[in-house]
């Protein structure tokens, strides 16, 4: 098949983002590339595919070596093509007649449903604009593939066929993936690369195994730093009594012998390395707590389209503080629907026959694409005037969230769908909510960002509704789970059941 080397490979933006990396990605290699947002993943991919320059060093192809690269987001003159031309168009223009029958191969292996291909681009979901992206690059036949958030916007059951297609039709491809997924990571590759500004780690295994090994060394580097450093200090110590006392006596021997003590302090100091922190900005929530027990409480509502078609019903929930409810279900089964519904319900004057709320609840809400974010603002306004902050505070709570200063006062249109994630999760906070309503909140998250996510939502016992494709988080953090079946809304004990449903649908 080939390969692909890169050599002292370095990118400095507004601060180093990797440096002096050097790898080998070949056959059989299936590479995760995990780093924040915005910390060099990107740059990294489009590197390798010649479309920018590193700041040092060369990426090696073998020879006549096809790449084949799945950026993340959809070409804007592909959004009025079908599906199916849109995968056609990546062929040279002369094969697209004689080799049509490739495009219908590629979609083939999605199950993509006929009726589905000749719908237009910008008319589809955006799980089928991601696989519609990844059959592109597949028609093309390549020797290997560079993948950036390819499990974007993708259900579990689209999630999951991206999986067994990934593990069947190309698994003899060279892979090299950026993914926030950490099950997506450790189904489909078998090394792992973790970016860093300094000296990026790279490991022979999955993702989780390769994470409990860069655990182990980070805080062996930081245990070797600590001793380092106390027997520095000691030595500093034993040096400056030894230069009084040879200043007093004028003894050389004692000042040769300062000098040696000073010098072996100072190595040990210089070989200290900080150990590596993630620098792409915190995540906090609160809860300002309620009296009630009984926030929310839903008897005989009917859950529809925006069309009017039913759903499925809901006999009765009741939602107490302290449940962490996950909804799960099928795409279209109207989860995101009930959502909406409770939110209207929570948030409209006239409420939602059928759905009654505490007078004390303090809703915090965000959706798929946390369009609650006004576009046109810039996140200092957008904090300053939403949440009455004053200048200096609106300046820090940003950059604790990770906004550099020059991000602070762009248009929020124009920040990367992670930096608007970051953004709308400190709007939740400032909001102080005693309730959480979050459709989809680790969209455009980063690894660690989502486990913060956990931890906060965890360690402040938040009242949620909660829908997440991500395995680990519903795992993580549900402690009710409400799934769709059929039209009904039915409590089950985990959402071990339903991931193994839809497993075996696409296996």
């Amino acid at each position: 098949m080939g390969s692909i080397s890169l050599k002292n490979l370095s990118t400095i933006a507004t601060a180093p983002l990797f440096s002096d990396l050097n790898l080998v990605v070949a056959d059989g290699d299936r590479v995760g590339l995990v780093a924040g947002n915005g910390l060099g993943k990107t740059t990294l991919l489009r590197i390798i595919m010649g479309l920018a320059e590193p700041t040092t060093g060369e990426v090696i192809r073998s020879r006549g070596l096809r790449i084949g690269y799945v950026e993340q987001h959809v070409p804007a003159n592909l959004m009025q093509l079908s599906m199916r031309d849109a995968v056609l168009d990546a062929l040279p223009p002369p094969d697209r007649e004689t080799d049509a029958w490739r495009a219908d191969v590629a979609l083939d292996g999605f199950e993509t449903p006929y009726e589905m291909r000749d719908r237009k681009v910008a008319e589809l979901s955006g799980g089928w604009q991601r696989l519609m992206l990844i059959a592109r690059v597949w028609v093309t036949d390549p020797d290997a593939m560079l993948m950036d958030e390819p499990t974007n916007h993708l259900d579990l059951s689209k999630l999951f066929r991206l999986e067994t297609w990934l593990n069947r039709e190309a698994r003899n491809v060279p892979l090299l993936v950026a993914s926030h997924d950490r099950d997506f990571l450790d189904a489909v590759t078998n090394r792992t690369l973790f970016l860093r500004p300094g000296t990026s780690r790279y490991f022979p295994l999955t993702y989780s195994a390769a994470r409990s090994e860069l655990e182990r060394e980070d805080a062996s580097r930081q245990a070797q730093n600590e001793r380092d450093l106390k027997e520095a200090g000691k030595l500093r110590k034993q040096a400056a009594k030894l230069n009084n006392i040879g200043i007093n006596s004028g003894s050389d021997l004692l000042v040769v012998k300062t000098k040696q003590l000073r010098e072996r302090a100072a190595k040990l100091e210089e070989a200290v390395r900080p150990v590596h922190r993630e620098r792409s900005g915190e995540i906090r929530l609160t809860n300002r707590g309620t009296h009630a027990k009984l926030l929310v409480a839903i008897e005989n509502v009917a859950v529809s389209t925006p069309t009017g078609q039913q759903l499925f019903r809901i006999d009765k929930l009741h939602i107490f503080q302290g449940d962490r409810i996950i909804l799960l279900g099928r795409n279209g089964a109207g989860k995101s629907q009930l959502v909406k519904l409770i939110h209207r319900a929570m948030t409209g004057l006239d409420g939602v026959a059928g759905i009654r709320v505490t007078p004390s609840l303090v809703l915090g809400y965000t959706d798929q694409d946390m369009s609650q974010l006004p576009v046109k603002e810039t996140p200092e306004s957008f904090i300053s005037v939403g949440f009455n902050q004053p200048d200096a505070r609106v300046r820090s709570l940003l950059a604790a969230a990770g906004f550099v200063i020059e991000k602070q006062s762009k248009p929020i249109g124009q920040l990367s769908f992670g930096q608007r994630a970051r953004l709308g999760l400190l709007a939740l906070r400032l909001t102080e909510p005693n309730f959480y309503l979050m459709d989809e909140p680790t969209n455009h998250v980063d690894i660690p960002g989502r486990e913060t996510l956990e931890s906060e939502i965890l360690a402040h016992d938040a009242t949620a509704v909660l829908v997440s494709h991500d395995r680990s988080f519903v795992r993580n953090v549900g402690n009710r789970y409400l799934q769709i079946q059929g039209r009904r809304l039915a409590e089950v004990e985990s959402p071990e059941s339903f991931f193994e449903e839809m497993m075996l649908e696409e296996s």
